[in-house]
């Protein structure tokens, strides 16, 4: 029996039906796997021949296939597929040729034992390149998926072609939107557990101060999801912003994260937002000028005792918000409408004519805004 006519028959067997297992198996890529069976049968005849014959040199060549099939984005499948047809192929062929070469069944069967131990040898060493290659995929990604989230932290932001090559290599889409999460401590009793966040979210937990870049945070339930992953978590999300502004989300996200540490923003154990403490975040953007604010437009208190001072504050802000309904005011104070109104009494002989200037009283309730968040804090 002739190597080159069964070598033939087995190429055949790979061109015409391996092409089936995968959209991906071009003709140069099946011409790749049929000089491999061409290699792959040559070592085994020669490994017949001298049972001790190296197999160095076949296992790294199918190692290094399964290696660049992963690199390439294909399935293992045809390369293996491939080796499963030829063997069929290679040992129909031998079966029918066994008696024109004097091969009883005790011959054929240890043939065919040697050949099927070949092919799990040479499978294995593909389906171990394979796992390498992903494994350094893996890693490049990562790699560059950290180094993204730099970039598109940075501020100003890089080149907007920069960021979108960097996102190519990490296999990443760009998103039109984003928002960033600061992250404070992690929850008591998970210091080794990181959150399952949603897909395509970008965090770097070696940074010294660790965030989250999530795009398209208005996409269905991701915010909800984001929530119920950062659960116990000290978390802030920042404005929803387009990409080339990430860094200004997450200025705002860190420094709503800082308010809820000092006490100003409650959190009770979810993720803050910052969409939703916006006049929380305007009054503590300049908490100078805040309580410069405050001490001006507040000083009549100063004449009061402490309860006092404290009694009318909440009166006055209550009524403030309130549209200067007394009952509404009772209702928000927990007191009898008529000493809401002995209160206001009190307001007005002290602030006068600053109640009826619609400038002055938006000023007072900013002032009272202020000196109430930072008691919440300060009680």
């Amino acid at each position: 029996m002739e190597a080159s006519s069964l070598i033939t028959e087995m190429i055949e067997a790979v061109s015409s039906e391996a092409v089936g297992y995968s959209p991906l198996l071009d003709i140069s890529y099946t011409g790749t796997l049929s000089c491999a069976v061409r290699h792959a049968v040559d070592t085994f005849i020669d490994r017949v021949a001298d049972p001790d014959a190296p197999m160095t040199t076949i296992v790294n060549e199918f190692r290094g296939l399964g290696f660049a099939a992963a690199r390439e984005g294909r399935s293992l499948e045809p390369l293996q597929a491939a080796m499963r047809l030829s063997a069929r192929a290679g040992w129909r062929r031998l079966c029918a040729v066994a008696g024109d070469h004097g091969l009883d069944m005790p011959v054929l069967g240890r043939i065919g034992e040697a050949i099927f131990v070949y092919l799990d040898e040479l499978a294995a060493a593909s389906a171990r390149g394979y796992r390498d290659a992903q494994a350094e995929l893996t890693g490049e990604r990562e790699r560059n998926r950290r180094k993204l989230l730099d970039m598109i932290l940075t501020d100003p932001p890089s080149a907007a072609d920069a960021v979108a090559g960097i996102a190519n290599a990490a296999g990443w889409t760009l998103p039109r939107r984003v928002a960033v999460v600061a992250l404070g401590e992690r929850p008591a009793g998970d210091s080794a557990v990181s959150p399952e966040l949603p897909p395509g979210t970008l965090i770097d937990w070696a940074r010294r101060e660790p965030c989250v870049l999530v795009p398209d945070p208005d996409g269905p339930g991701r915010v909800s999801r984001l929530g119920h992953a950062l659960r116990g978590w000290d978390a802030a999300m920042g404005p929803v912003v387009p990409l080339s502004r990430a860094a200004m989300s997450l200025r705002w996200a860190r420094k709503a994260l800082g308010l809820t540490a000092r006490g100003v923003i409650d959190s009770h154990g979810h993720l803050v937002r910052c969409d939703e403490h916006l006049s929380t975040l305007l009054i503590f953007s300049d908490e100078e000028l805040a309580g410069a604010l405050r001490a001006a437009q507040l000083a009549p208190l100063e004449r009061l005792r402490p309860a006092q001072q404290d009694r009318l504050a909440e009166t006055l802000l209550a009524w403030l918000q309130n549209g200067c309904n007394a009952n509404e005011v009772a209702a928000c104070v927990h007191v009898h409408p008529q000493t809401v109104r002995y209160r206001l009494r009190q307001v007005d002989d002290l602030f006068g004519d600053q109640l009826r200037d619609p400038d002055r009283r938006f000023e007072l309730e900013i002032a009272l805004r202020a000196r109430q968040m930072l008691r919440r804090k300060n009680p």
